[in-house]
């Protein structure tokens, strides 16, 4: 992901954001996301005008940036073979514009199937699908330091794989 971040931030015009992007990703996507500046309004303006004054920077940054977005995530696609996905973060707010949605093939016995279902009865979910992505974003939620510490360690492991001897 490092060299992904240093393409993005040398392509990237300086004058889109207030600082480096963040680049995230998996083996399908890679999202962009880059700070915008606040808003300046009084001091006293209602925190529901200052909401509606961030949301239209966001949509004229959207807008206006569109077709150069476009054209940037088009390079990238050929060059990382992965997906481009945007957003922006103003205020400490998450914008994201588009993104995708990966089927996951997953094979499932009765007592989990249950689980789903029984997320869907209660209301929580209208899908197996929408259920188990649930359950997904709640593991990373609740457990976030231990996968952290599994990425790390496949890190070190990928590293390890680099600096390795190779086959003739």
């Amino acid at each position: 992901m490092e060299e992904i971040q240093a393409w993005f931030t040398g392509r990237l015009p300086d004058e889109w954001f207030t600082g480096p992007v963040e680049v995230t990703g998996d083996r399908d996507e890679v999202f962009v996301i880059g700070e915008l500046a606040d808003v300046e309004l009084e001091e006293d303006v209602s925190d529901e005008a200052r909401s509606a004054a961030r949301s239209a920077r966001v949509d004229r940054f959207r807008g206006e940036t569109r077709r150069a977005r476009m054209k940037i995530a088009q390079e990238a696609q050929r060059k990382f073979g992965r997906k481009v996905s945007w957003g922006v973060t103003i205020a400490g707010e998450k914008y994201l514009f588009t993104h995708l949605a990966i089927p996951v093939m997953t094979r499932l016995r009765l007592k989990e199937r249950q689980v789903l279902d029984t997320l869907i009865d209660a209301g929580v979910a209208r899908s197996r699908s929408e259920a188990l992505a649930w359950c997904v974003a709640l593991v990373a939620k609740n457990e976030s330091e231990w996968i952290d510490k599994l990425r790390d360690a496949l890190v070190a492991v990928e590293e390890a794989r680099a600096t390795g001897p190779t086959a003739a």
